[in-house]
């Protein structure tokens, strides 16, 4: 709880970091401000990403952020 005041993480986030820190993990990037974007996609897809969100223990957030993080990547990498 008092990491998650102190840098205004949500309590997941702050207890990730904490598992980092006990498995002697580096220390991860700092957190950049997020904004809100609408994304419209068929239903059966949004309930596929929830579904494979939450069997992971993430939000679908932070899903699709990891996704597109990482297709960006690979299209820096080839052009």
């Amino acid at each position: 709880m008092a990491l998650s005041r102190a840098f205004g993480l949500s309590r997941r986030q702050a207890y990730r970091y904490l598992e980092l820190g006990r498995a002697g993990a580096s220390a991860p990037l700092p957190v950049e401000n997020s904004v809100t974007i609408t994304l419209k996609m068929p239903a059966s897809l949004a309930r596929s990403l929830r579904e494979h969100a939450s069997k992971r223990g993430m939000t679908a957030s932070e899903l699709v952020r990891q996704a597109v993080a990482a297709f960006l990547a690979t299209k820096r990498r080839h052009g």
